[in-house]
């Protein structure tokens, strides 16, 4: 194949054992000299891929074609091998936002092959910044990849007809006026949450090396937005409560953590944790547990569906909800009657009065 493509095999490095050369070496060499520009009016020879700038790049071929699959510019790999050589491991190994905080390299001498590699971008990242993580998003990312790597989840999800607890809220909201003080619809999902903890205890652990850790208080963990990324302040001893209770002390958790200013003790700790997207249409999702809880409510929106009431199908408020349970500590059972206690807490509402 080198002789009938007029390839010097000295020229060539062979990626096969022992350096040997092989079909590969010798397509890969000719498809460089095919895509080469030709020689100058002056006979200079055509450059084969492995100049830029003046300097020669050295690379062996496997890293070539790594390279040219994934469109990365070798000017701007470091090689690790032999005298700088770029091997496979480079390519493997390439991170263009380091590239992107190294200063550039002064542009190459401007020939037809040149510019247009220039104006395609090829082989080069699309305008971007890069962001330092701040420590709360450094903390989120550890915890949630720890959680997903470390604890076997188990979803489990059920529909809840909405209407009964939304006719108490607008009944309660309509006696607390005078107050001043509204209660949302979260407010209640923390008490209902917490009540039915309370009575499926086997729900309110946690997962220790080779211990369960059983909790006789319901410590709610409300996920809230907040500039700095996640974070779930804790309504402590939620099942003991009042819905007024909670809800002025969920408004003020909530203003702290948007405005940066939660103390340690007011997020750390928890039993379980709430996750209430319904605000943004979300109809159901499976979120990850906050360790080291064993389980979290995700809750989605409520909307209009055809559901089955008593013996016939009517219109209805549904919303979805999912426990997330860590498998370790919590039986699929266990968080089955979970869910099935919340449905009935949250249908049936008068319950969360007393």
């Amino acid at each position: 194949m080198a002789a009938e493509r007029g390839i010097a095999l000295q020229a060539l490095t062979g990626t096969g054992p022992g350096g040997k050369i092989t079909k590969q070496d010798v397509e890969d060499a000719g498809q460089r000299v095919f895509s080469s520009p030709t020689a100058d009016a002056e006979g200079s020879p055509p450059k084969t891929g492995e100049e830029e700038g003046g300097d020669i790049i050295s690379a062996s071929p496997l890293a070539r074609r790594m390279a040219e699959q994934r469109g990365i510019d070798l000017a701007s790999v470091s090689g690790s091998g032999p005298k700088g050589k770029i091997v496979k491991a480079d390519i493997e190994n390439y991170d263009p936002a380091r590239v992107q905080e190294q200063p550039l390299k002064a542009p190459p001498a401007d020939t037809g092959a040149q510019t247009n590699h220039a104006a395609t971008g090829h082989g080069m990242q699309p305008p971007h910044e890069i962001q330092t993580l701040s420590n709360v998003r450094k903390t989120i990312a550890r915890r949630l990849t720890d959680a997903k790597r470390t604890i076997p989840h188990i979803y489990l999800t059920l529909d809840i007809q909405l209407d009964p607890l939304l006719e108490l809220r607008t009944s309660l909201n309509d006696s607390l006026e005078s107050q001043d003080l509204k209660l949302s619809v979260n407010d209640l999902l923390i008490k209902a949450l917490a009540l039915a903890l309370k009575q499926v205890p086997s729900c309110n652990v946690s997962f220790q090396e080779e211990r369960i850790i059983a909790y006789a208080r319901q410590d709610i963990s409300v996920a809230v937005a907040a500039p700095s990324g996640l974070i779930t302040p804790i309504i402590r001893d939620a099942g003991a409560k009042s819905l007024s209770a909670i809800s002025l002390e969920m408004k003020m958790l909530a203003a702290k953590a948007r405005d940066g200013k939660l103390q340690p003790h007011e997020f750390q700790g928890g039993t379980a944790s709430l996750s209430n997207l319904g605000m943004f249409g979300i109809k159901q999702f499976d979120a990850v547990i906050n360790p080291p809880q064993a389980m979290i409510l995700a809750v989605g929106a409520g909307e209009k569906r055809a559901h089955v009431v008593g013996e016939a199908i009517e219109l209805a408020t549904v919303m979805s909800a999912t426990g997330s349970f860590d498998h370790r500590a919590i039986d699929g059972a266990d968080g089955a009657k979970l869910l099935s206690v919340l449905r009935g807490l949250i249908e049936q509402p008068l319950a969360l009065l007393a």
